[in-house]
């Protein structure tokens, strides 16, 4: 079973140190996004959010996966 997107970024995001949630982590077009201000977008379900998720994805920022264990 893969972790949906939005599961993985919160669960990414809950484990950076609080001073790292201030750096820019997406620009989407052309609008930089910190860890915190994507969180938002994130959580709201905005097609920003949307967007900026496809960016760390693309960027293996967050890297998909599944949650089960291989035999």
């Amino acid at each position: 079973m893969l972790m949906d997107r939005k599961s993985l970024f919160l669960k990414t995001y809950a484990n950076l140190p609080r001073g790292s949630r201030e750096e820019i982590v997406a620009v989407v077009e052309g609008e930089p996004y910190t860890w915190q201000s994507a969180k938002l977008e994130v959580e709201q379900d905005t097609p920003i959010g949307t967007k900026i998720l496809e960016v760390l994805v693309a960027l293996k920022i967050l890297h998909e996966r599944t949650t089960e264990k291989p035999n």
